[in-house]
């Protein structure tokens, strides 16, 4: 199925994944990697799952326990044009390694920083690969805990790159939820125009309110132009407890209305990811 005839066509199941992991158990791992795959979560059991809920394009988010070894994404998408993927970098990639990525269907970086020291964003190294980002005309892929999002996400904007926040942006209730310091800088970095967030793993906010609150007033700030959906497939950590139904059922939960849901779950990400 063509891009265009996916957009014309009613759908009343999200048709864009913007958040799913592939790797297996013979990967070799990051040192300190958080997580340790039981089982294999291959690009061709993902095509499948994409497959089965009538699903046409996937974004790989680059997954942290493989460092900077961006292999298996790369040769997921080599073997389905129907993906993309984000990528983990050393701050001194060069540009023309970035758009040799580029042409193997790489649309951002991720800044991975989750329970490690984050890195300091006006380094000479730092600088320069978020030029290089912007110049490749790629995103930000930023995944932190909500509560630390306001020690990057000035320097981001500055930069006039362009930032996905990942599951919500992760407000959590220790630190007052949505209405927080980091939740609340979110919403006005949203403002700005160039911040995308990610009705993702609700499972990894541990409170269904909090989702609830969360969806609510993401919708209400940012509106559907600013948000897109994703899966989180294989919902490491979580294998047992979520699962894909699980996913696109809390996506229908919080934006109940078809058309804003389509336009989330198919023309924002549609948009941004494929055009």
């Amino acid at each position: 199925m063509t891009a265009e005839k996916n957009n014309n066509t009613a759908v009343d199941a999200p048709v864009i994944d913007t958040h799913a992991h592939v790797f297996t158990t013979s990967m070799p791992l990051a040192a300190g990697a958080w997580h340790t795959p039981a089982a294999d979560a291959d690009a061709g059991q993902y095509i499948d799952i994409l497959d089965k809920h009538g699903i046409t394009f996937g974004v790989l988010a680059a997954a942290s326990i493989s460092g900077t070894n961006n292999d298996h994404t790369l040769e997921a998408c080599r073997q389905h044009r129907r993906l993309r993927t984000t990528v983990i970098l050393s701050p001194d990639c060069s540009l023309q390694e970035m758009k040799e990525m580029a042409a193997r269907g790489v649309v951002g970086v991720r800044f991975q920083w989750r329970n490690m020291t984050a890195p300091d964003l006006s380094s000479g190294d730092y600088r320069q690969l978020i030029r290089n980002i912007a110049e490749l005309g790629w995103h930000v892929q930023l995944h932190d805990d909500g509560f630390r999002l306001p020690a990057y996400l000035p320097a981001l904007e500055a930069a006039g790159v362009k930032v996905v926040v990942d599951h919500f942006g992760r407000p959590d209730e220790a630190h007052d939820g949505i209405r927080g310091e980091g939740f609340q800088r979110l919403l006005r970095s949203i403002e700005g125009g160039r911040t995308w967030v990610k009705l993702s793993s609700p499972f990894r906010l541990l409170s269904e309110s909090l989702v609830r609150e969360a969806g609510k007033a993401l919708l209400e700030n940012a509106g559907p132009e600013r948000l897109m959906w994703g899966s989180d497939w294989p919902f490491a950590a979580f294998e047992s407890s979520f699962s894909y139904d699980k996913a696109l059922a809390n996506l229908n939960e919080l934006v109940p209305e078809p058309a804003m849901r389509r336009r989330i779950s198919c023309d924002t990400p549609l948009q941004f990811y494929f055009a």
